[in-house]
């Protein structure tokens, strides 16, 4: 998972530890709903470093020169790695991977197929947008999160530097031809689009994961602070176009 340490003003994490970040695994997991929650977090977070490793790998093929292709294919070994750490914590706490994985495989699979790109600075665009978004959300998340779980996600967020890549390659194709930034400008707000839409709808469908999301299990479902933290999303993703040299 990448995200630019440049990027201007991340997202503004929800005030205050929860009960629940104050403990260990151990003590939090001493919940079944919380403990569904994790599984739930960790098999998304895992499907969603198996598809980007994969997607990574198909982007090299449209790599201009070796040099990009080698820095593709650097980047997609450090996802595999990622998703090789939360495989291995979720047989850890007892769930099985493939299933605690299962769930989200249809909303990825949806994004990726709707916003395959058609060209080098597509795909780079995509992986830079798609991959901030995913960081964001995460480290919303993060603050919620039991001390050693919290641990384990914010590690898999280090940035294996596919962010300052695609920023470097993307503005030097804008200098060259400025042309390209009103095209790469429209692509991004799509992906910002289906991004959303598949996050909102699997936060929906997974109960234990939603309850989490805002604030544990005393409020329930509370749709307002999910539409909070999701323009808080939206609003780093604009700043971020922007110092991209894109509209947002």
């Amino acid at each position: 998972m990448t995200t630019p340490d440049n990027a201007p003003d991340s997202p503004e994490a929800p005030a205050g530890p929860t009960g629940v970040a104050a403990q260990d695994w151990a003590t939090a997991s001493a919940d079944p709903q919380y403990r569904a929650a994790i599984v739930d977090l960790l098999g998304a977070l895992a499907y969603g470093e198996l598809a980007a490793f994969e997607r990574l790998a198909e982007d090299a093929k449209l790599a201009p020169t070796l040099t990009d292709k080698a820095e593709l294919a650097k980047m997609a070994s450090a996802e595999f790695h990622h998703f090789e750490r939360i495989r291995d914590r979720l047989k850890e706490i007892g769930a099985e991977p493939t299933e605690a994985m299962e769930p989200f495989v249809a909303a990825y699979d949806s994004f990726h197929r709707q916003t395959a790109p058609s060209d080098w600075l597509e795909g780079l665009v995509k992986a830079y947008v798609g991959d901030s978004i995913a960081s964001d959300f995460y480290r919303e998340v993060a603050a919620r999160l039991d001390t050693d779980t919290r641990e384990l996600v914010l590690a898999v967020l280090d940035d294996t530097g596919h962010a300052d890549f695609a920023v470097e390659k993307v503005r030097a194709a804008i200098d060259a031809e400025p042309r390209v930034g009103g095209r790469l400008a429209l692509w991004a707000r799509r992906l910002m689009g289906e991004a959303l839409s598949q996050s909102q709808r699997v936060v929906a469908d997974r109960d234990a994961l939603s309850t989490m999301l805002v604030g544990g299990v005393a409020d329930g479902f509370d749709l307002a602070e999910v539409g909070r933290m999701f323009s808080r999303i939206t609003e780093a993703h604009t700043k971020r176009m922007a110092a991209l040299g894109l509209a947002a």
